[in-house]
């Protein structure tokens, strides 16, 4: 009898209610016992969501991070905030934020400290917080966040399976602030995870998922012998220990997997079929071993009958070693389509989000388990769905396809070279040394919120939206100028997300209603579908570009999502290959590109957050990948005049591997992240020399804590010992949206006031 579970499930709620807890807690308009509450009957929830499987996760549910979670439980926390007396949340909130909640800083007597670095979970849009160690770094276990989860769950009469970070990834996903060798600590870490579980035992726990993602990247031999050290040393425990693996193919880690002592394994067999039957092959005959059979990662409906034909034999193999599940947590994906209302009934058939997944695994194990007839009606549904999505005129556009083919190398060819344009573009726009500017948005404030909310639902006519947005952008600008920045945006009021934005004016997207899904913390996105082949029927930003321009002498950029960034943040098609998306959509933005510059926009922005994201987890994959990414940018970015200044935006994500990709993009100015790893990321310069300019942010937005102007003179002179101080410019981080203006008014001051104190130096 296959056996289902699951590895994780969506925490912020169908209707993002732990999105709104938080925020309230954060902004003291309610207490830490009713945020506490709030999370407590989510979790109730998401377990009766789950009850059908024969086993539940406890301990995926997080009120941040789950990496951070892990840090709080192991005792690892920055010395910055290990004097804190308040609540254990308060102080985990510190490390998420920089702050907690104002209440909760004033009754702890300490304000606000440096926020955990913040990057990409895997090759996902999901952020986690970075673990800090040094070489003297101690272990203190606190089982109490999984325990309580635990007792909670099993009050529902569930079969429960905690879930951890398994201790050799925890160690690969962090940094060592003093520059020492992570796996010195690894007998340390082993002795709390070692504790951790005689407790789990105690507690009468059969299963424990540790998850050790890091078995689908390429492994060196010290980070493989620590595979075996862990995993030898844990083998002792009184409870049985699934270690799941996923987001990609084990490949040359199949025979470390399959016999590191553990009682079970999961793999990713969405992403990781190759790997099954030599997998299988190397398997000791007493071990469990989980597939991942139902796409974590994706909102398609999975073609139940393709996974029976090659799940069966493998079942007759097996017998009752094998469980089945999704191939990830279901972090990733929104938490129900039942909650949809304005999805199409053709476009709603095709897909699956978290909860129908789970319903797609239960046909799966009924089939396995009593035959496919016990599910014959399931399997039919689900086949003719199929069949309609394949052959939909919607999804295949001939003229488009040809456009693709079409693509030749001077498509993505400046006519000069940087040196030439860069000449060309000072005169233009005359900007002074260290020339500031911001990412694109500006606070998302309440009254864009309910004008953007009353339009939707049609309580607001199109010409009183247009002119509520262009009070905004006035503003916008207005603020801009009185704070001296020199080259100006125009603040994306009429923008709710920087991909859904775009997606809604080009066709072969679709736009869920509740289809969130967490990004870090509170940030919540709702990525587009993309469905069908792309094109870009009229301009989309040309009209609110001109208008900020018209009421201001200084430069305006233009602001776009790059095409990388649009594939990588929207659920995207599964039937043809993600470069050929890829260049659909660059075509699209070129189009764009173009229309601003007729329309006398001298500084256009396209925005590749994500480019690095979308890197396959090995490296041997990666130069594909970065090829088509590349040529795809330049596809989009290379059309104009030399006058014409192009900028590109990168947060959140390490890129000094993949340096010479992103000189290769041919920007004529980058702006990337650079505050809250203290200038960490420009180390790259130290070798590698830059051809064109950059602007290292100076202003952390995801915290709200007020930079001063001393400490962003102190990061631009660290930039400026590796980069040509001629070549560099002034700005944050990242957009301003989820900031206040009373936040952002006084960081802003400090930024140019910074760089007026760096030109007089």
């Amino acid at each position: 009898m296959a056996l289902t579970h699951n590895l994780g499930f969506p925490r912020i709620g169908a209707k993002r209610e732990l999105k709104f807890a938080l925020e309230s807690y954060w902004k003291g308009e309610s207490s830490i016992d009713e945020l506490k509450a709030s999370g407590a009957a989510l979790r109730q929830r998401h377990w009766q969501d789950q009850a059908g499987l024969d086993l539940v996760p406890v301990g995926d549910f997080s009120f941040y991070d789950h990496v951070l979670d892990m840090s709080f439980t192991l005792g690892n926390l920055p010395k910055r905030v290990q004097g804190f007396h308040g609540d254990a949340l308060d102080n985990y909130f510190r490390v998420a934020r920089g702050r907690s909640a104002a209440s909760a800083e004033a009754h702890a007597g300490s304000g606000g400290v440096a926020a955990g670095e913040m990057t990409k979970w895997f090759d996902t849009n999901y952020h986690y917080i970075v673990p800090e160690f040094t070489a003297d770094t101690a272990f203190r276990l606190d089982a109490s966040r999984l325990l309580e989860q635990t007792a909670e769950a099993r009050a529902q009469g569930l079969r429960v399976k905690p879930v951890i970070v398994g201790p050799v990834t925890y160690l690969a996903l962090g940094k060592a602030k003093d520059g020492s060798n992570r796996l010195a600590l690894l007998p340390r870490l082993l002795k709390a995870y070692a504790e951790l579980l005689e407790i789990f035992a105690a507690q009468g726990v059969e299963w424990v998922q540790i998850d050790e993602p890091i078995l689908a990247t390429e492994l060196g031999a010290d980070w493989r012998h620590a595979f075996e050290t862990a995993y030898h040393q844990l083998k002792s425990s009184r409870v049985k220990l699934l270690l799941a693996t996923y987001f990609g193919q084990l490949a040359e880690n199949r025979y470390l997997a399959a016999n590191l002592p553990v009682a079970g394994l999961h793999v990713d067999a969405v992403n990781g079929r190759d790997d099954l039957l030599p997998l299988i092959d190397h398997l000791p005959v007493h071990k469990v071993l989980s597939l991942g059979v139902i796409n974590g990662r994706n909102v398609w409906k999975t073609d139940l009958n393709a996974v029976l034909d090659w799940l069966e034999p493998l079942s007759e193999r097996l017998g009752d070693r094998l469980w089945i599940a999704p191939s990830c947590s279901l972090l990733h994906v929104p938490v129900d389509l039942a909650s949809e209302r304005k999805l199409d009934a053709e476009l709603q058939s095709w897909l699956a989000f978290a909860l129908q997944k789970l319903e797609e695994l239960k046909v799966l194990a009924v089939a396995l388990n009593e035959g496919r007839a016990a599910v014959a009606e399931q399997l039919a549904a689900n086949q003719a769905a199929l069949t309609t999505r394949r052959a939909s005129p919607r999804v295949h556009n001939p003229e488009v396809q040809a456009a693709v083919t079409s693509i030749d190398s001077h498509l993505g060819t400046r006519k000069s070279s940087y040196n030439e344009r860069a000449r060309k573009q000072a005169e233009r726009l005359r900007l002074p040394a260290y020339p500031t500017t911001t990412i694109g948005s500006f606070p998302q404030t309440t009254e864009i919120r309910k004008a953007r909310a009353a339009f939707k639902a049609g309580r607001l006519d199109i010409a009183t939206y247009k002119a509520a947005m262009r009070a905004e952008i006035a503003r916008a600008v207005r603020e801009q100028e009185a704070l001296g920045l020199d080259v100006l945006v125009h603040g994306e009021a009429e923008r709710n997300d920087m991909v859904e934005f775009f997606g809604e004016q080009l066709d072969g997207y679709a736009f869920s209603q509740f289809g969130w899904v967490q990004s870090y913390g509170s940030r919540c996105v709702k990525p587009p579908i993309l469905f069908g082949d792309i094109s870009r029927p009229h301009p989309m930003t040309v009209e609110w570009s001109t208008y900020a321009q018209s009421l201001t002498e200084k430069p305006m950029k233009g602001m776009l999502t790059g095409p990388v960034t649009m594939l990588n943040w929207s659920f995207v098609r599964d039937d043809q290959p993600r470069s050929a998306s890829c260049k659909q959509l660059a075509l699209a933005i070129r189009d764009e590109v173009m229309d601003l510059e007729k329309a006398g926009v001298g500084v256009i922005q396209i925005d590749e957050p994500a480019l690095r994201e979308g890197l396959p987890l090995r490296e041997s994959q990666w130069q594909d990948y970065l090829d088509w990414a590349v040529e795809s940018f330049r596809i989009a970015a290379n059309g104009v005049r030399d006058e014409t200044q192009i900028h590109t935006h990168m947060c959140y994500s390490e890129f000094n591997d993949i340096i010479e990709s992103i000189a290769a993009l041919d920007a004529d100015v980058i702006t990337i992240e650079t505050a809250r790893s203290d200038m960490e990321l420009l180390d790259v310069f130290d070798d590698f020399k830059y051809p064109n300019e950059i602007g290292p942010g100076v202003y952390d937005i995801h915290s709200p804590n007020i930079p001063s102007q001393k400490r962003m003179v102190e990061l631009m002179q660290k930039a400026a010992a590796r980069i040509p101080a001629e070549r560099l410019w002034v700005n944050p981080d990242c957009g301003l949206k989820t900031r206040q203006w009373s936040e952002v008014i006084p960081a802003l001051s400090s930024m140019v006031s910074a760089a007026r104190s760096l030109r007089g130096a």
